[in-house]
């Protein structure tokens, strides 16, 4: 293999490495559920397929919203990420992108979010966007994760926002159902981020971080996803009840909860890993299928 050839190979390997990275500052991982709730308000609020652009441009400026709120995490984070095995590895914190470099990436993709939002859609959606940003940053990482062991239930509204991004894209406003959809995200977000700190109570311990189990215990922890999933349940069934959501929903709200209130009594019941992570991964697949019966039943 020729010296060019090599160096070609290796400046390339050098690049995907640095794109790979800044991907990786964005969180995929957990942007991916959110499109879901975004996508499906726009299909629930046009009763059907909504304007293919509109919709393409709308995943593009949830991501970014989503995206540079998440850089800015690893910027603000990047103390106590070294602190968890979860985390470690993190590119701020492994030393490939500086923290000043992520800061200002992230800034640009909140940016760069509003003005696709406010272009492609209109200034409410661009400002519901911006909206969760200003929530995940401000509120939640800069002020309630270190501070208080209610940092997820208040903090946690920041991913309730994409709902309210595609429902504005789509109608210009945000109706009822639209705030509905924001409520059930925000009374899911406890029992399924509590299940999910149950397995990383070491990490949130040796990182200072008052997660529920880390303050209060396992136990106290459990009882209170078995309390906050019947909630949600309850929420759920509100645009039904509001005559906003028809049978098919009500149906699928029902069952679907069902399993995850049955998830969250066996790991009351029965405490251990194998029961958290079991209500956390359905917990995500739930609110998924929640969101699609609605949009099926919309439809």
């Amino acid at each position: 293999m020729s010296t060019e050839v090599v160096t070609a190979t290796r400046a390339h390997g050098g690049i995907a490495a640095v794109v790979s990275d800044y991907v990786k500052l964005t969180k995929p991982r957990v942007i991916s559920l959110l499109l879901v709730t975004t996508a499906m308000a726009m299909f629930i609020a046009a009763h059907g397929a909504p304007d293919g652009m509109l919709l393409l441009w709308t995943m593009v400026g949830g991501y970014l919203a989503a995206g540079g709120a998440n850089a800015i995490n690893h910027y603000v984070d990047r103390d106590i990420d070294g602190h968890m095995k979860r985390t470690d590895g993190r590119p701020v914190v492994a030393g490939r992108v500086t923290p000043a470099r992520a800061l200002v990436f992230g800034v640009a993709c909140g940016v760069a979010s509003a003005v696709i939002l406010g272009l492609a859609a209109n200034a409410l959606t661009a400002a519901m966007g911006l909206a969760g940003l200003v929530v995940y940053v401000g509120i939640y990482t800069l002020w309630l994760k270190r501070s208080t062991v209610h940092n997820i239930v208040i903090g946690g509204a920041a991913g309730a926002f994409p709902p309210l991004v595609g429902w504005a894209a789509v109608t210009g406003n945000l109706g009822l159902y639209a705030w509905l959809l924001f409520a059930v995200i925000f009374y899911w977000t406890p029992p399924h981020f509590w299940a999910l700190a149950l397995l990383l109570k070491r990490d949130y311990a040796a990182a200072g971080v008052p997660m529920l189990p880390v303050v209060h215990g396992d136990d106290a922890t459990r009882l209170q996803i078995l309390l906050w999933t019947v909630v949600m349940i309850g929420v759920t069934v509100l645009p039904a009840a509001a005559g906003v959501a028809g049978l098919f929903y009500l149906v699928s709200a029902l069952v679907l909860g069902g399993v995850f209130l049955t998830l969250a009594w066996m790991l009351w019941r029965r405490p251990g890993v194998g029961m958290a992570r079991a209500t956390f991964h359905y917990s995500l697949l739930y609110l998924a299928l929640l969101f699609v019966a609605m949009a099926i039943d919309a439809a």
